[in-house]
């Protein structure tokens, strides 16, 4: 079955809802059997928070202090830094006809994991596997998303992750929105949320080692091997 790989250039926001409204179908459009790859390319940054998560927990002064959106996805999780420069982030959508489909939301993700652990071992990074356990929290993982750890998503040899995977299914559709880490600042994403100080600094100890970045010089590398690494 084919893919369609696709570029978007916009800004975070623009970009959630050109990847809501392809999720959303009109009416007398079916997707069929086809399958989009979409390498988001933001032309802005912004904190990207959860669907079930609390506007509250992020300071809106610092966010526009910074030059920053907040942007809420459909998809769930904890909070995200997207910046041009922090991440890769990939689009994958597939139909419930698609062999692909999964009706058991964890095991659906397996397969977005298995891609970009190729993806990334071609890339050359090595040491990554796909988490195929059941959710892992942590204090922090419902106020930051790669504090905790979901089917599908990558991590290294150490447990830390490296690709984080969130779901939005719909009736004709479903969204597996990736997000490859280049790099891993904890802190620059603690200082906007609405944190207590003391919060924040039991935070940034638990939270430098929950992740870890690829480096920029290899997003192209990596981008590359996953569109070739699809099933």
């Amino acid at each position: 079955m084919r893919w369609e790989v696709q570029r978007a250039v916009g800004t975070v926001r623009e970009l959630h809802a050109t990847s809501e409204a392809r999720v959303a179908e009109p009416l007398g459009q079916p997707l069929g059997h086809q399958r989009f790859a979409v390498l988001q390319s933001p032309t802005n940054g912004a904190v990207v928070i959860g669907s079930a998560q609390l506007e509250s927990n992020v300071d809106l002064q610092a966010c526009a202090r910074a030059g920053l959106e907040v942007v809420r996805r459909r998809s769930g999780g904890g909070a995200v830094l997207v910046e041009p420069a922090s991440v890769v982030w990939v689009d994958l959508v597939i139909a419930p006809t698609d062999p692909l489909w999964s009706a058991d939301v964890g095991r659906s993700m397996w397969w977005v994991g298995e891609a970009w652990a190729e993806a990334l071992r071609r890339a050359g990074t090595g040491g990554v596997e796909v988490w195929k356990g059941p959710m892992v929290h942590s204090p922090w993982s419902s106020l930051v998303c790669f504090a905790g750890r979901g089917p599908g998503e990558v991590v290294d040899a150490t447990g830390r992750k490296v690709v984080g995977v969130s779901q939005r299914r719909a009736r004709h559709r479903a969204l597996f929105q990736c997000a490859c880490l280049l790099q891993w600042e904890p802190d620059r994403l603690l200082e906007l949320l609405a944190l207590p100080e003391a919060e924040r600094q039991t935070a940034s100890s638990g939270l430098a080692w929950a992740a870890t970045g690829i480096g920029a010089e290899r997003a192209g590398a990596v981008v590359e091997a996953l569109f070739a690494a699809l099933p």
